[in-house]
């Protein structure tokens, strides 16, 4: 790999990154045991878990304990692999040569191009995978079985942007169960253009229907993300420039009702689904309504009827015009991951 980014260990001080150091070589050794500088439980599960945000390819290890001794100044690493050691090279060899491929089909495209591949990649070919597997955290569920929770695919596109050279971490929010949220929430933050923005491709997977990717959560702003998403629980980079997200780039956003009209009409008369964003000020329960009669009164124009899919906190809808009544005429969709 020639790009990998390695945020997380900058961001240590020179006794945590003696540990990290340490933890990599010995994870990368498939040692059963080994020493590394004694810290606090904390700090230690800590530097655990940024190495291996840092470097997805250490996919074969989850969790780990450790015995300490009195008056030694290290501790007895003690980590526990998913495999046997010779299963765990199978693997990473198999590993290698899928992220070879793939990293060379999208070789010669420009920074937009590698980004969009990925993504693209992650909302075609890895299915959300609800009873949460402990390989489907890792690379090895999106990338050998398919299949991926929020942190797998976030160290999927990770390891594919180090391979293409593009600058990638994985930001992580806490789980918030108050609000209905159980779990961690992981994703990117990527620098395209030399600015940076978020990507969260398991929400645009989770959104995405046969050919139709969605791109709701695709090179946004700070404000735009937490709208729906918790704080994250490690300082990152400040993601300020919401101009460039796939609806401004693409012209799919609307500020007035007027032009939604008018592009609703030659959707339903082509039997073609209208995608865009709302940015014409906030979409209230009021202005939701009117767009309901507007889709409406254009599918009944064409002898059709009006199917609504919102995503209400990025106020993106997709409407399709169909022949056939149906039962429900709007569908507030979760961009979440689910249960």
């Amino acid at each position: 790999m020639s790009g990998i980014t390695t945020y997380y260990y900058e961001q240590l001080n020179k006794e945590q990154k003696k540990v990290y150091y340490a933890m990599k070589a010995g994870l990368t050794a498939l040692e059963p045991s080994f020493p590394v500088p004694r810290l606090s439980a904390k700090e230690l599960s800590d530097i655990y878990f940024m190495l291996r945000l840092d470097h997805p390819e250490i996919f074969y290890t989850v969790q780990f304990s450790y015995r300490s001794y009195p008056d030694s100044a290290a501790v007895e690493m003690i980590p526990e692999y998913m495999f046997a050691k010779n299963k765990i090279k199978e693997h990473q060899q198999a590993m290698t040569s899928r992220i070879k491929k793939l990293a060379n089909a999208a070789q010669k495209l420009d920074e937009k191009g590698k980004e969009q591949f990925i993504h693209d990649f992650i909302c075609r070919n890895v299915k959300y995978d609800k009873l949460k597997k402990p390989y489907s955290h890792e690379i090895i569920g999106a990338l050998g079985h398919g299949v991926g929770v929020c942190e797998g695919i976030a160290k999927t596109v990770k390891i594919l942007c180090d391979n293409l050279n593009i600058w990638c971490i994985i930001a992580i929010s806490e789980a918030n169960p108050e609000k209905g949220i159980k779990y961690r929430h992981a994703w990117n933050i990527i620098r395209i253009g030399g600015t940076y923005y978020h990507l969260d491709a398991t929400f645009d997977n989770t959104l995405s229907r046969s050919e139709m990717i969605r791109y709701d959560y695709y090179n946004i702003s700070d404000s735009q993300l937490f709208r729906d998403h918790e704080p994250v629980i490690w300082k990152m980079p400040a993601c300020s420039d919401g101009s460039h997200s796939w609806y401004k780039e693409k012209k799919m956003t609307f500020t007035k009702q007027e032009e939604v009209r008018k592009r609703a009409a030659q959707a339903a008369k082509k039997g073609k689904v209208l995608l865009f964003q709302w940015r014409g000020g906030y979409l209230t329960r009021d202005v939701l309504d009117e767009f309901l009669k507007i889709f409406e009164e254009e599918a009944l124009n064409r002898q059709k009827h009006a199917y609504l899919s919102l995503n209400w906190p990025q106020a993106v809808m997709q409407v399709g015009f169909e022949e056939k009544m149906g039962e429900a005429q709007m569908v507030l969709e979760e961009a979440n991951e689910g249960e």
